[in-house]
């Protein structure tokens, strides 16, 4: 089925061709149909394939219909997500597809001045899309009205639940008077995302899984290195020479190893930039923004970053150092392979991450296929222009050593 044929609006479907959105995904053709019909949704699919969509047509649809001009009259939808970047790139995907809408659209978030936000809200907003610190802090300077909201969207909601905003969650669920439709998206289920996502959809809501049994994306083939932690820097400058026109994300552990990394690539010649909550958020926007147009074209992040970089044409991923949290491994590798494209992620792991591959590995019910490396050409790469430059003087001065001890003994036998 293509999106030509979709009971929705004519604007929605011009803004889907021109954003050459033909076919839907998976998730998309599951839940669209049930979303439009008000019915709450509970989804699990893996980062990727095509979530933020899968509510955001209906919702925008639903919205259109029931306005007969751009005036509005309250927020109608909030959509909650755990960070910053998330509420940015999801606020940039409502907003393409509710142009030439009477849908109004806004992605409110921390890390920036609250007035220009205040402005925006006061002028009039339909949907609301934002992180729940923020929300909260407007909501008790009452400058955000929940009174006129009739749909719920959560989504990461496994990420929330990670970073401790289920006392969030149900706090605005109670602030919602007017009879809503929940929509619970999550990435990966468990028994805490289970007993969470029951006790906000109704009992009679539309369940959806999507590739249980696979973790990670069928579009994305991923693998893994066995490289010891301080040779890893020079697997990284090879791999970025050997793909000189890609996309590349590299994940690192601590905002520390993510700077390090940039400074080590810069002296290799290499231009990188890093991404991580150590920034102040005008630096982090600045950043994302020029890695999306091409202006940057290999991104150093941390985990806190991973799901909020929803960049299509991400052609790899390299896990720099392996998650701390398994799951976040899915995350990861699941920014590149986005949509209908395909993509690649290499994991380096160190003899000290052993023991995080084989909990990956179990987490995925499946082994991380091993790209092997002989011992010859592991040198050959591991060796960095410092070492080389070393040994070579190391060499010379051998010879010289040699040299003056020839000198010697010509001189004995004298």
């Amino acid at each position: 089925m293509r999106f030509d044929q979709y009971h929705i609006s004519a604007e929605i479907k011009r803004n889907l061709e021109q954003l050459d959105f033909k076919r839907p995904t998976d998730i998309q053709f599951k839940a669209i149909p049930s979303i439009l019909n008000g019915e709450d949704v509970l989804a699990i699919a893996q980062t990727g394939t095509g979530k933020t969509a899968a509510f955001a047509i209906p919702v925008i649809d639903r919205i259109h219909r029931f306005k007969t001009s751009r005036r509005t009259y309250g927020i109608k939808c909030i959509v909650m997500v755990p960070t910053r970047e998330l509420a940015m790139q999801i606020g940039e995907v409502f907003s393409e597809l509710a142009r030439h809408t009477r849908v109004k659209t806004f992605a409110l978030y921390g890390g920036v001045e609250q007035d220009a936000q205040i402005a925006k809200l006061q002028d009039g907003i339909d949907i609301l899309i934002s992180t729940p610190g923020r929300m909260f802090d407007l909501f008790h300077q009452q400058d955000i009205s929940l009174k006129s909201v009739s749909t719920l969207v959560l989504d990461e909601a496994d990420h929330m639940l990670d970073l401790g905003f289920i006392e969030d969650i149900q706090a605005i669920k109670r602030k919602l008077t007017c009879r809503h439709q929940t929509l619970f998206f999550s990435a990966t289920i468990s028994d805490e995302i289970k007993k969470l996502a029951y006790s906000q959809v109704k009992s009679a809501a539309i369940r959806i899984q999507v590739s249980p049994e696979r973790r990670v994306s069928k579009n994305v083939t991923h693998a893994v290195m066995f490289i010891e932690q301080d040779d890893k820097r020079h697997f990284l400058e090879q791999f970025l020479r050997d793909h000189p026109d890609d996309k590349v994300i590299v994940f690192v552990r601590t905002q520390v190893r993510a700077d390090r990394v940039v400074k080590a690539m810069a002296r290799a010649e290499l231009a990188a930039e890093s991404i991580h909550g150590g920034k102040e958020q005008d630096e982090r926007s600045a950043t994302m923004s020029r890695f999306r147009k091409g202006d940057c074209r290999v991104l150093v992040a941390t985990d806190v970053s991973a799901r909020g970089i929803d960049v299509p044409d991400v052609q790899s991923v390299i896990n720099y150092d392996l998650p701390e949290r398994v799951e976040n491994y899915a995350h990861r590798v699941g920014r590149t392979g986005r949509g209908h494209r395909k993509g690649d992620a290499i994991s380096f792991c160190s003899r000290e991450e052993r023991e995080l591959l084989k909990e990956i590995e179990l987490f995925l019910n499946a082994p991380v296929t091993i790209i092997p490396i002989n011992k010859k050409d592991y040198q050959a790469i591991a060796l960095s222009e410092e070492q080389k430059v070393q040994d070579l003087r190391t060499m010379i001065s051998e010879h010289d050593i040699w040299m003056e001890t020839q000198r010697k003994k010509k001189k004995k036998r004298k």
